[in-house]
C-alpha cells in the first residue's frame, strides 16, 4: 500500500515537472538585456574664426565667432567664448592664415603690447606713426585696428587781413592708410573718461614720406580721422587727393560782401543861386 502511495507520489511530481517544463518552452526568450545609453559628450563653446582670414591682418569684432566643440577636441590654447577673451582679441594680428570656422588658438595672434608687435605688423619699409585724436575726432571710439582710414588737419590762420572765409581750412594730409593700433577705451568703444578733450592715440601704418607729413600736421592743427568703406586695400589711392577746403567752401555767408551803408540825399536852394547837396 505504502509503496502504491509513494509510486503514485512520484508519477504525479514528475507529471508536474514535465508539464511545467513544456509551458517555459511554449514561451517566449526573454528579451536579451539592453547596454545603458552612452551619456552625450558634453560640449564647450570656444572662439573660431568667422570668415577665412589671412597672415598679418588684424582683427575685428566681426571676424570672431562661436563654435562648439566636444570637451575631447578642447586644447588648452584655446579660448572659451567669453567678453573678455573677444576684447583681448580685437585688434591681434593674425600670424596664419585661418580658415572659416577654425577655432583660435593662443598661437595663432599676436596681441597688441606683445613684444615686437608693432614690427610684426608693419608691412616691409612702412613706418608707424602715433596722433592724438580726442574722443569726437577718432570717429566717437568706432575706429578699429585694421580699418582704413583719411587723415584730416583742419587749421585757423590767425592773418587779420585775409576774409573771413579764408581763415579756416581743412584738407586730407593722409589718404587711405591703415589703423595698426589704438587706444584701449576706443577699441573696446567705451566712452572718454573725466573731460571730453582727453586725447587718445591711433597709430597708423604710414610710408617714411608720410610720416614727415604727420610730424609737421600736428603742429599745424587738429586732427580727426575718417572711416574709408570695408572694400578699400590699405596703402592703395583710391581717389586723388582733394583740394583745400575752406569756410567759404561751406558756409558761402562768409564770403559774401558786407552791403553798402544806406545814405539820404538833401538838396537846399538858397535864392536863386545853385542848390547844395548834403548826404546823411
Amino acid at each position: 500500500m505504502i509503496l502504491r502511495i509513494m509510486f503514485f507520489a512520484l508519477m504525479a511530481i514528475g507529471l508536474l515537472g514535465f508539464g511545467t517544463v513544456a509551458w517555459i518552452s511554449t514561451r517566449p526568450p526573454p528579451p536579451p538585456p539592453q547596454a545603458a545609453a552612452p551619456a552625450p559628450p558634453t560640449k564647450i563653446t570656444v572662439l573660431a574664426a568667422a570668415r577665412p582670414t589671412r597672415a598679418g591682418s588684424l582683427l575685428k569684432p566681426e571676424d570672431l565667432s562661436a563654435k562648439e566643440i566636444t570637451v575631447d577636441e578642447k586644447r588648452p590654447d584655446m579660448s572659451p567664448d567669453t567678453a573678455e577673451a573677444r576684447r583681448s582679441l580685437s585688434g591681434a594680428m593674425v600670424r596664419r592664415s585661418l580658415s572659416a570656422g577654425e577655432p583660435i588658438r593662443t598661437g595663432d595672434v599676436m596681441r597688441p603690447g606683445d613684444h615686437g608687435f608693432l614690427a610684426a605688423v608693419l608691412g616691409p619699409g612702412m613706418r608707424a606713426v602715433t596722433v592724438g585724436v580726442d574722443a569726437i575726432t577718432g570717429s566717437a571710439g568706432l575706429i578699429w585696428p585694421g580699418d582704413s582710414v583719411d587723415l584730416i588737419l583742419t587749421q585757423t590762420l590767425s592773418d587779420n587781413g585775409l576774409p573771413v572765409g579764408r581763415r579756416v581750412a581743412a584738407e586730407t594730409v593722409l589718404s587711405n592708410v591703415r589703423v595698426i593700433a589704438i587706444d584701449q577705451q576706443l577699441v573696446q568703444g567705451a566712452e572718454a573718461n573725466g573731460s571730453d578733450n582727453q586725447a587718445r592715440t591711433v597709430t597708423l601704418e604710414v610710408t617714411p614720406e608720410q610720416a614727415e607729413r604727420v610730424s609737421v600736421a600736428v603742429r599745424l592743427g587738429r586732427l580727426s580721422l575718417a572711416v574709408r568703406s570695408a572694400d578699400s586695400v590699405p596703402g592703395k589711392q583710391l581717389a586723388s587727393a582733394p583740394n583745400t577746403t575752406w569756410a567759404v567752401d561751406v558756409s558761402p555767408a562768409l564770403g559774401a560782401e558786407a552791403p553798402a551803408p544806406s545814405q539820404n540825399t538833401m538838396h537846399v536852394f538858397q535864392g536863386s543861386g545853385e542848390a547844395k547837396e548834403f548826404k546823411f
